[in-house]
């Protein structure tokens, strides 16, 4: 069968690149001709980037929230363009609206949308598109949602928003959700049924990313603290210090200082040394939902700092599944010693991958041949 995965733009986000990864190789070993449709942003004006520089001084020092919003400039991204041109096979480029010239080029047999936010209005432009409106008066083409994520618990989309994608939520054949909250939104504002799997990225097994990372950089570093937080500020400083000293661990800031470096010169760090820095960890930090993803996948114990801007139900859904709610705070003060020292599981934790595994990949099989 020949399927078309829809995702958010492939840009510098690791954690987006590896679910589109997961996903798209889970579906190649069943036998799969699969294209991921590399949909980007228009490129930005001088205009744009002025007013990008301007919203983020008025998030950090107007409404006092402490998170980056990065300006990602070509650069940057040199290291996340060469894994998606080595790890996944896309489409030609569409740099804005998606219409049906797509399915006259490709002639696909399916389309699935996933994972990531692509339901939440704030982060997915031209949201109907994550609906498939482009298939409207096509038939004998297959629509499933996989994991798909509205970010919050919240309903935020607009009152014609919902009109619109609530008719097109009807015609898809399988609808599954990453969050257990979203199977309530799909019915209470879209009127369909979807059943909660697991993120794209635990289709896969942990050798599926050591072997991205290769041999010779796979090697066990028992004295590193594995920092990876997006929104950094005095708050995820002072978390990263104390669990540091605590454990007498040195943390390994390298891949936030360089994502945090804003319109720096740097160049975002390979997605196989991000990966590398979760093998190679004894211990997590993070504010990350895949990287607390990847942080149980290696068998990590972690901490996970909830991270509100961006959207806390995905935290608290991933850890409910796997029994952890225990590894998140919100703030410094909710750390304790008992909460960074206390033992994980993993046996639980592991049958609990597994049993979710098999449920997410009977779902795409069986979404694929209704």
């Amino acid at each position: 069968m020949k399927i078309g995965i829809l995702t958010q733009p492939l840009y510098a986000n690791y954690g987006g690149l590896l679910q589109a990864y997961a996903l798209q190789k889970h579906l190649k070993r069943m036998g799969h001709e699969v294209l991921t449709i590399d949909r980007v942003l228009k490129q930005p004006t001088y205009l744009r980037i002025l007013f990008s520089i301007l919203k983020r001084a008025f998030f950090h020092y107007i409404l006092r929230r402490k998170g980056n919003y990065p300006i990602i400039p070509p650069l940057k991204k040199r290291h996340t363009s060469s894994f998606v041109q080595n790890y996944i096979s896309t489409t030609h480029r569409f740099n804005s609206n998606i219409n049906k010239s797509l399915q006259l080029k490709y002639n696909f047999d399916a389309y699935i949308v996933g994972s990531d936010q692509v339901w939440r209005p704030r982060y997915s432009p031209y949201l109907p598109n994550y609906f498939f409106n482009f298939l409207v008066g096509i038939n004998n083409v297959k629509r499933i949602a996989y994991a798909v994520s509205f970010g919050v618990s919240d309903w935020e989309f607009t009152d014609r928003q919902t009109v619109k994608c609530s008719t097109l939520a009807k015609q898809f054949d399988a609808i599954s959700v990453r969050e257990d909250s979203a199977i309530k939104l799909c019915k209470d504002h879209l009127g369909v049924d979807a059943v909660h799997v697991v993120d794209p990225t635990m289709l896969l097994e942990k050798e599926d990313y050591i072997d991205i990372i290769g041999v010779n950089r796979h090697h066990q570093d028992n004295e590193k603290l594995s920092t990876y937080i997006l929104d950094e500020s005095e708050e995820t400083n002072k978390i990263v210090h104390e669990i540091a000293q605590q454990l007498n661990l040195v943390p390994d800031e390298k891949i936030s200082h360089q994502i945090q470096s804003k319109l720096k010169n740097s160049i975002v760090p390979p997605v196989e040394d991000w990966l590398c820095s979760f093998v190679n960890a004894k211990y997590v930090v993070t504010d990350s939902f895949h990287g607390t993803v990847l942080s149980i996948i290696f068998n990590k114990p972690f901490i996970v700092i909830g991270n509100l801007h961006r959207g806390i139900t995905r935290f608290s859904s991933l850890l409910k599944m796997f029994n952890l709610e225990n590894r998140m705070i919100l703030n410094f003060g909710e750390l304790t010693t008992e909460k960074i020292i206390s033992e994980i599981d993993w046996k639980l934790v592991n049958n609990i991958t597994k049993k979710e595994q098999t449920k997410a990949r009977s779902f795409i099989e069986n979404a694929l041949k209704s």
